[in-house]
């Protein structure tokens, strides 16, 4: 190939036909249908991803990745992980410096954030890395397994501990979940004349899924969009989550004192529910390929959709947990990580190659309309009013 760096080889995308569905899962799925009728879209979202030993959460095929479907920050480049260590690092010496420092991580997956934050606290000599216990906490345990074998690679594994355990009280420490909220089952609505109706999941004569309207299942979904000033047109379609609340009392439960860090692709209530997106957020990752059909390669898909910034506010406020600021992961590099790409360089061993990686991966990190425009939110709990961390401060530019 005429300019090719020589030594630097681009492997071919994997093809997003090769991932086939779970036969077992799909006919389990019209099982229950033709059982009992259909199924909100959020019931069909859990099956699809959390089945046992058939979801798509559930398999031990790698999720993110060049070799999965997706690529996340912590996956794009162990940068992204070291500035979270700095925002990490900086909610501990706001916390007093405590020792045990507990890093709780839902969603670890196979350690990608786990390694880059701790190798970074490692390259910056930090003394939060005596104090800090890592618990991470996934649904597949062989992810667990990964995430071991990557953290003793680097030496780091000493400081893990066992998520599946029994849950203690944490006196100090971090919630650090990256892209979970966005995988969190939802319910398909859509506007009508009439008022509000729900999508749920059906069958056609032939087995194929298919939506069925029918009355809201739940009040809450009319609930929450009144409660947001959200009032869909004729045939417009949305989602509303209703786990988040849980999800965030779940998580935080544990913490006695301490900061949450959420991070994901999100959007305010109006621009989220508004006319700009007259079939909502859903969307399907398989092999770096984005679907909007959920009824194909189930079970081996991503489902995901875009995150209620106003529903994670008041869920938060529920869960007893204090708004100190908000930023995205391109501001969050810029506050925190304008040296880190030279240090990176400058480790012993690394390679031409390793600064094309890099380069390219600070082009997605930074950019605002991708990865760099994903926000990063943080809550404290048991600190005083006013805290504020100078990583969330928003960097100033020219113009």
């Amino acid at each position: 190939m005429t300019g090719a760096v020589p030594g630097y080889r681009i492997e071919p995308l994997p093809d997003p036909e090769s991932v086939g569905e779970d036969a077992e899962l799909v006919e389990a799925l019209r099982e229950e249908i033709r059982s009992a009728g259909p199924i909100t879209f959020a019931r069909f979202m859990t099956r699809a991803l959390y089945e046992p030993g058939h979801g798509y959460y559930r398999r031990q095929d790698p999720g993110p990745g060049r070799a999965g479907d997706f690529i996340t920050a912590p996956e794009a480049h162990p940068i992204f992980g070291a500035a979270i260590g700095r925002l990490v690092g900086e909610a501990w010496r706001v916390l007093g410096e405590p020792a045990p420092f507990t890093v709780t991580e839902p969603g670890a997956g196979t350690g990608a954030m786990a390694t880059g934050l701790l190798a970074g606290l490692r390259d910056d000599a930090s003394p939060l890395l005596n104090a800090i216990r890592y618990r991470p906490v996934e649904v597949e345990a062989a992810r667990v397994d990964a995430l071991r074998a990557s953290l003793r690679a680097e030496g780091l594994d000493a400081v893990l501990i066992d998520g599946a355990a029994p849950e203690e009280r944490v006196e100090a420490g971090v919630v650090l979940a990256n892209e979970v909220l966005d995988a969190l089952p939802v319910h398909r609505v859509v506007g009508r004349p009439d008022g509000l109706r729900e999508l749920l999941v059906g069958l056609d004569d032939d087995g194929s899924f298919r939506y069925v309207e029918h009355e809201p299942t739940d009040p809450g979904l009319g609930a929450r969009l009144e409660a947001e000033g959200v009032a869909l047109a004729d045939g417009q379609i949305t989602e509303v989550c209703l786990e988040i609340d849980a999800w965030l009392a779940a998580a935080t439960r544990h913490l006695a004192r301490g900061v949450v860090i959420l991070i994901d692709y999100a959007d305010e209530p109006a621009a989220l529910h508004g006319p700009g997106r007259p079939t909502g957020t859903l969307r399907a990752f398989a092999r770096h390929a984005v679907g909007a059909d959920p009824f194909r390669h189930i079970g081996r898909q991503d489902l995901t959709t875009t995150v209620d910034l106003g529903a994670v506010r008041a869920g938060a406020a529920r869960a007893g947990l204090t708004a100190i600021g908000e930023t995205s992961i391109g501001e969050l590099l810029a506050a925190v990580g304008n040296d880190l790409p030279g240090r990176l360089l400058l480790r012993s061993g690394a390679s031409l190659q390793d600064a094309l990686t890099l380069r390219s991966a600070l082009a997605r990190l930074l950019d605002p309309r991708g990865l760099g425009g994903f926000r990063v939110l943080a809550f404290v709990r048991g600190l005083p009013e006013g805290t504020s961390l100078d990583a969330l401060r928003r960097v100033r530019r020219p113009g």
